[in-house]
Protein backbone atom coordinates (compact mmCIF):
# COMPACT_ATOMS: atom_id res chain seq x y z
CA UNK A 1 0.00 0.00 0.00
CA UNK A 2 1.50 3.63 -0.74
CA UNK A 3 2.15 6.28 1.49
CA UNK A 4 -0.47 8.33 1.23
CA UNK A 5 -2.61 6.04 1.70
CA UNK A 6 -1.65 4.27 4.71
CA UNK A 7 -2.30 7.82 6.83
CA UNK A 8 0.51 9.23 9.30
CA UNK A 9 3.20 7.88 10.23
CA UNK A 10 2.68 7.07 14.14
CA UNK A 11 6.62 7.64 14.72
CA UNK A 12 6.44 11.01 13.89
CA UNK A 13 3.89 11.54 17.41
CA UNK A 14 6.57 11.71 19.54
CA UNK A 15 8.13 14.75 17.28
CA UNK A 16 4.40 16.21 17.04
CA UNK A 17 3.66 16.07 21.16
CA UNK A 18 7.22 17.91 21.31
CA UNK A 19 6.01 20.60 19.11
CA UNK A 20 2.54 20.82 20.52
CA UNK A 21 3.66 21.35 23.77
CA UNK A 22 5.24 24.29 22.81
CA UNK A 23 1.84 25.98 22.19
CA UNK A 24 -1.27 25.78 23.54
CA UNK A 25 -3.09 23.07 21.57
CA UNK A 26 -7.28 23.28 22.59
CA UNK A 27 -9.34 19.97 21.25
CA UNK A 28 -13.04 21.05 20.00
CA UNK A 29 -15.59 18.17 19.70
CA UNK A 30 -19.10 19.06 19.21
CA UNK A 31 -21.79 16.40 20.18
CA UNK A 32 -24.80 15.37 20.40
CA UNK A 33 -26.17 11.79 21.99
CA UNK A 34 -23.03 10.58 21.58
CA UNK A 35 -22.77 8.85 24.74
CA UNK A 36 -21.61 5.68 23.17
CA UNK A 37 -18.44 7.20 21.45
CA UNK A 38 -17.23 10.58 23.51
CA UNK A 39 -15.38 8.68 26.46
CA UNK A 40 -12.93 6.39 24.24
CA UNK A 41 -13.29 10.14 21.73
CA UNK A 42 -11.66 11.81 24.41
CA UNK A 43 -8.90 8.92 26.24
CA UNK A 44 -7.58 8.45 22.79
CA UNK A 45 -6.78 12.37 21.87
CA UNK A 46 -5.55 12.96 25.71
CA UNK A 47 -3.22 9.90 24.71
CA UNK A 48 -2.21 11.52 21.43
CA UNK A 49 -2.03 15.16 23.06
CA UNK A 50 -1.45 14.82 26.38
CA UNK A 51 -0.85 18.38 26.94
CA UNK A 52 -3.99 19.58 25.16
CA UNK A 53 -7.13 21.08 26.71
CA UNK A 54 -10.12 18.93 25.42
CA UNK A 55 -13.44 20.56 25.43
CA UNK A 56 -16.47 18.96 25.27
CA UNK A 57 -19.42 21.17 23.69
CA UNK A 58 -22.76 19.10 24.47
CA UNK A 59 -25.50 20.32 21.85
CA UNK A 60 -28.77 19.23 23.97
CA UNK A 61 -27.67 15.68 23.90
CA UNK A 62 -30.92 13.42 25.70
CA UNK A 63 -28.03 11.16 27.11
CA UNK A 64 -25.23 10.93 28.92
CA UNK A 65 -22.76 12.46 26.32
CA UNK A 66 -22.00 15.15 29.03
CA UNK A 67 -21.75 12.55 32.17
CA UNK A 68 -19.52 10.21 29.95
CA UNK A 69 -17.62 12.94 28.52
CA UNK A 70 -16.61 14.83 31.83
CA UNK A 71 -15.85 11.17 33.36
CA UNK A 72 -13.01 10.77 31.02
CA UNK A 73 -11.55 13.63 31.90
CA UNK A 74 -13.15 16.92 29.46
CA UNK A 75 -13.65 19.96 30.20
CA UNK A 76 -17.54 20.06 29.42
CA UNK A 77 -19.45 23.18 28.35
CA UNK A 78 -23.24 23.56 26.47
CA UNK A 79 -24.53 25.55 23.76
CA UNK A 80 -28.14 25.91 23.40
CA UNK A 81 -28.90 26.34 19.90
CA UNK A 82 -29.49 23.23 17.93
CA UNK A 83 -27.01 22.79 14.99
CA UNK A 84 -22.98 21.97 14.68
CA UNK A 85 -22.57 25.10 13.53
CA UNK A 86 -23.81 27.17 16.39
CA UNK A 87 -21.56 24.96 18.61
CA UNK A 88 -18.37 25.96 16.26
CA UNK A 89 -19.11 29.38 16.36
CA UNK A 90 -19.85 29.27 20.34
CA UNK A 91 -16.47 27.05 20.67
CA UNK A 92 -14.14 29.63 18.42
CA UNK A 93 -15.14 32.85 20.46
CA UNK A 94 -14.86 31.24 24.25
CA UNK A 95 -11.15 29.33 23.62
CA UNK A 96 -8.06 30.58 23.79
CA UNK A 97 -5.38 28.45 22.06
CA UNK A 98 -2.33 28.74 19.49
CA UNK A 99 -3.90 25.51 17.93
CA UNK A 100 -7.48 24.30 17.50
CA UNK A 101 -8.11 20.49 17.01
CA UNK A 102 -11.67 20.46 15.60
CA UNK A 103 -13.11 16.54 15.61
CA UNK A 104 -16.65 15.20 15.87
CA UNK A 105 -17.16 12.83 18.73
CA UNK A 106 -18.28 10.11 17.21
CA UNK A 107 -15.51 8.29 17.44
CA UNK A 108 -15.05 7.81 13.68
CA UNK A 109 -11.32 9.65 13.40
CA UNK A 110 -8.21 8.34 13.89
CA UNK A 111 -6.61 10.59 17.19
CA UNK A 112 -3.40 8.99 17.01
CA UNK A 113 -3.07 11.06 13.60
CA UNK A 114 -3.39 14.31 15.67
CA UNK A 115 0.33 14.63 16.67
CA UNK A 116 1.39 14.50 12.90
CA UNK A 117 -1.56 17.03 11.97
CA UNK A 118 -0.73 19.01 14.69
CA UNK A 119 3.00 19.49 13.54
CA UNK A 120 2.49 19.33 9.97
CA UNK A 121 0.96 22.64 10.72
CA UNK A 122 3.35 24.02 13.17
CA UNK A 123 6.59 23.14 10.93
CA UNK A 124 4.89 24.68 7.80
CA UNK A 125 3.21 27.63 9.29
CA UNK A 126 -0.59 26.41 7.87
CA UNK A 127 -3.52 27.79 9.00
CA UNK A 128 -5.82 24.71 8.19
CA UNK A 129 -4.87 21.23 7.65
CA UNK A 130 -7.53 18.23 6.78
CA UNK A 131 -7.82 15.15 7.64
CA UNK A 132 -8.70 13.77 4.50
CA UNK A 133 -10.71 9.81 5.60
CA UNK A 134 -9.17 7.13 3.86
CA UNK A 135 -9.08 3.47 4.35
CA UNK A 136 -12.86 3.17 5.66
CA UNK A 137 -14.66 0.58 6.58
CA UNK A 138 -17.41 -0.68 4.49
CA UNK A 139 -19.67 0.72 6.51
CA UNK A 140 -18.35 4.22 8.12
CA UNK A 141 -20.37 5.65 5.02
CA UNK A 142 -24.04 5.71 5.49
CA UNK A 143 -25.38 5.09 1.64
CA UNK A 144 -24.76 8.42 -0.55
CA UNK A 145 -22.78 10.31 1.61
CA UNK A 146 -19.49 9.51 -0.09
CA UNK A 147 -20.89 10.71 -3.83
CA UNK A 148 -22.56 13.31 -2.18
CA UNK A 149 -19.39 14.23 -0.24
CA UNK A 150 -17.24 13.94 -3.80
CA UNK A 151 -20.06 16.20 -5.45
CA UNK A 152 -20.25 19.25 -3.27
CA UNK A 153 -16.01 18.29 -2.62
CA UNK A 154 -15.77 19.12 -6.36
CA UNK A 155 -18.73 21.91 -6.76
CA UNK A 156 -16.41 23.87 -4.19
CA UNK A 157 -12.96 22.97 -6.66
CA UNK A 158 -14.48 24.97 -9.25
CA UNK A 159 -16.09 27.79 -7.80
CA UNK A 160 -13.13 28.61 -5.08
CA UNK A 161 -10.07 26.17 -6.41
CA UNK A 162 -9.72 22.80 -5.83
CA UNK A 163 -7.15 22.40 -2.53
CA UNK A 164 -9.21 19.77 -0.40
CA UNK A 165 -10.35 16.17 -1.92
CA UNK A 166 -12.54 15.53 1.32
CA UNK A 167 -13.95 19.15 1.97
CA UNK A 168 -16.65 17.92 4.34
CA UNK A 169 -13.86 15.46 7.03
CA UNK A 170 -15.19 17.12 10.62
CA UNK A 171 -11.36 16.10 11.26
CA UNK A 172 -9.57 19.43 10.70
CA UNK A 173 -6.32 21.28 12.56
CA UNK A 174 -6.51 24.85 12.86
CA UNK A 175 -4.55 28.27 13.66
CA UNK A 176 -5.27 30.52 15.97
CA UNK A 177 -5.67 33.25 13.36
CA UNK A 178 -7.62 31.14 11.17
CA UNK A 179 -9.91 31.00 14.51
CA UNK A 180 -10.12 34.31 15.54
CA UNK A 181 -10.65 35.47 11.99
CA UNK A 182 -14.03 32.82 11.01
CA UNK A 183 -17.08 34.49 10.78
CA UNK A 184 -18.59 31.54 12.14
CA UNK A 185 -22.23 32.02 10.04
CA UNK A 186 -23.07 28.76 9.66
CA UNK A 187 -26.05 27.13 11.92
CA UNK A 188 -25.63 23.27 10.64
CA UNK A 189 -23.36 21.07 9.33
CA UNK A 190 -22.91 23.40 6.50
CA UNK A 191 -20.45 24.71 8.32
CA UNK A 192 -17.03 22.57 7.08
CA UNK A 193 -18.44 24.79 3.63
CA UNK A 194 -17.71 27.79 5.21
CA UNK A 195 -14.60 26.71 7.05
CA UNK A 196 -13.25 25.51 3.80
CA UNK A 197 -14.08 28.30 1.28
CA UNK A 198 -12.92 30.99 4.20
CA UNK A 199 -9.64 29.59 3.66
CA UNK A 200 -9.97 29.63 0.10
CA UNK A 201 -11.15 33.46 0.00
CA UNK A 202 -8.40 34.82 2.03
CA UNK A 203 -5.95 32.54 0.21
CA UNK A 204 -4.53 30.75 3.47
CA UNK A 205 -1.81 28.45 3.53
CA UNK A 206 -3.43 24.95 3.69
CA UNK A 207 -2.79 21.12 3.61
CA UNK A 208 -4.46 17.89 3.41
CA UNK A 209 -2.94 15.17 5.20
CA UNK A 210 -4.76 11.77 5.20
CA UNK A 211 -5.92 9.94 8.42
CA UNK A 212 -8.04 6.79 9.02
CA UNK A 213 -11.79 6.48 8.92
CA UNK A 214 -14.15 3.64 10.88
CA UNK A 215 -17.21 2.82 11.30
CA UNK A 216 -19.00 4.36 13.99
CA UNK A 217 -19.17 2.04 17.69
CA UNK A 218 -22.62 -0.15 17.87
CA UNK A 219 -25.24 1.55 19.10
CA UNK A 220 -23.90 4.67 17.46
CA UNK A 221 -25.92 6.84 15.19
CA UNK A 222 -24.97 9.32 12.99
CA UNK A 223 -27.34 12.80 12.95
CA UNK A 224 -26.41 13.71 9.73
CA UNK A 225 -29.45 13.45 6.79
CA UNK A 226 -28.23 12.56 3.82
CA UNK A 227 -30.61 14.55 1.95
CA UNK A 228 -32.20 17.15 4.12
CA UNK A 229 -28.29 17.83 5.24
CA UNK A 230 -26.75 17.77 1.56
CA UNK A 231 -29.61 20.28 0.04
CA UNK A 232 -28.38 22.81 2.57
CA UNK A 233 -24.50 22.43 2.24
CA UNK A 234 -25.59 22.47 -1.37
CA UNK A 235 -27.40 26.03 -0.56
CA UNK A 236 -24.39 27.12 1.02
CA UNK A 237 -22.41 26.45 -1.64
CA UNK A 238 -24.50 28.35 -4.07
CA UNK A 239 -25.06 31.30 -1.46
CA UNK A 240 -21.12 31.56 -0.59
CA UNK A 241 -20.60 31.30 -3.88
CA UNK A 242 -23.00 34.38 -4.46
CA UNK A 243 -21.23 36.19 -1.35
CA UNK A 244 -17.77 35.44 -2.46
CA UNK A 245 -17.69 35.90 -6.31
CA UNK A 246 -20.88 37.72 -7.12
CA UNK A 247 -19.09 38.91 -10.42
CA UNK A 248 -19.01 35.13 -11.75
CA UNK A 249 -22.41 34.07 -10.51
CA UNK A 250 -24.43 36.91 -11.89
CA UNK A 251 -22.33 36.71 -15.17
CA UNK A 252 -23.53 33.19 -15.19
CA UNK A 253 -26.99 34.53 -14.39
CA UNK A 254 -26.67 37.06 -17.03
CA UNK A 255 -25.57 34.80 -19.66
CA UNK A 256 -28.95 32.14 -18.89
CA UNK A 257 -31.43 34.96 -19.30
CA UNK A 258 -29.76 36.45 -22.23
CA UNK A 259 -29.32 33.35 -24.02
CA UNK A 260 -33.50 32.66 -22.68
CA UNK A 261 -34.80 36.18 -24.04
CA UNK A 262 -32.52 35.37 -27.48
CA UNK A 263 -33.93 32.48 -28.35
CA UNK A 264 -37.61 33.64 -27.57
CA UNK A 265 -36.96 36.71 -29.91
CA UNK A 266 -35.16 35.01 -32.71
CA UNK A 267 -39.03 33.89 -34.70
CA UNK A 268 -40.03 37.22 -33.45
CA UNK A 269 -38.04 39.29 -35.31
CA UNK A 270 -37.43 36.99 -38.55
CA UNK A 271 -41.06 37.53 -38.87
CA UNK A 272 -41.02 40.93 -38.51
CA UNK A 273 -37.79 41.56 -40.66
CA UNK A 274 -40.12 39.40 -43.41
CA UNK A 275 -43.67 40.93 -43.24
CA UNK A 276 -42.98 43.86 -40.81
CA UNK A 277 -45.40 42.59 -38.41
CA UNK A 278 -45.06 41.51 -34.58
CA UNK A 279 -48.03 38.82 -34.37
CA UNK A 280 -46.45 37.62 -30.80
CA UNK A 281 -46.75 40.70 -29.38
CA UNK A 282 -46.22 38.97 -25.42
CA UNK A 283 -43.29 36.95 -26.47
CA UNK A 284 -41.69 39.96 -27.51
CA UNK A 285 -42.34 41.74 -24.42
CA UNK A 286 -41.42 38.86 -22.81
CA UNK A 287 -38.05 38.37 -24.76
CA UNK A 288 -37.36 41.98 -23.67
CA UNK A 289 -38.32 41.72 -20.49
CA UNK A 290 -35.79 38.72 -19.49
CA UNK A 291 -32.88 41.04 -21.74
CA UNK A 292 -33.12 44.15 -19.41
CA UNK A 293 -33.00 41.77 -16.15
CA UNK A 294 -29.98 40.02 -17.87
CA UNK A 295 -28.06 43.41 -17.75
CA UNK A 296 -29.37 44.12 -14.71
CA UNK A 297 -27.46 41.15 -13.41
CA UNK A 298 -24.64 41.63 -14.86
CA UNK A 299 -24.75 45.73 -13.25
CA UNK A 300 -25.24 43.90 -9.76
CA UNK A 301 -22.66 41.53 -10.37
CA UNK A 302 -19.89 44.44 -11.00
CA UNK A 303 -21.60 46.53 -8.34
CA UNK A 304 -21.21 43.78 -5.57
CA UNK A 305 -17.73 42.75 -7.12
CA UNK A 306 -16.76 45.87 -5.93
CA UNK A 307 -17.87 45.39 -2.21
CA UNK A 308 -16.90 42.13 -1.87
CA UNK A 309 -13.23 43.12 -2.61
CA UNK A 310 -13.61 45.37 -0.07
CA UNK A 311 -15.20 42.52 2.67
CA UNK A 312 -12.45 40.74 1.48
CA UNK A 313 -9.62 43.01 2.11
CA UNK A 314 -10.85 43.48 5.39
CA UNK A 315 -11.15 40.24 6.39
CA UNK A 316 -7.97 39.23 5.44
CA UNK A 317 -6.07 42.68 7.27
CA UNK A 318 -8.18 40.86 10.46
CA UNK A 319 -6.71 37.77 9.53
CA UNK A 320 -3.05 38.64 9.90
CA UNK A 321 -3.61 40.92 12.60
CA UNK A 322 -3.75 37.13 14.70
CA UNK A 323 -0.82 35.59 15.51
CA UNK A 324 0.88 33.41 13.09
CA UNK A 325 0.95 29.48 13.49
CA UNK A 326 4.32 29.17 15.59
CA UNK A 327 4.20 32.31 17.76
CA UNK A 328 4.44 31.12 21.51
Amino acid sequence: MPASARGPDPSAVPVARAAAAAVRVAVLIPCFDEEVAIGRVVRDFRAALPDAEIYVYDNNSRDRTAAAAAAAGAIVRHEARQGKGYVVRRMFADVDADVYVLVDGDGTYDAAAAGTLVRHLLDNRLDLVNARRVGADRGAYRPGHRPANVVLSALIGRAFGKRFGDMLSGYKVLSRRFVKSFPALAGGFEIETELTVHALRLDMPVAELPASYRERPAGSFSKLSTWRDGLRILRAILVLFKEERPLAFFTWLFAILAATSIVLAWPVITTWLATGLVPRLPTAVLATGLMLLAFLSLACGLVLDTVTRGRTETKRLHYLAQRPPDAG
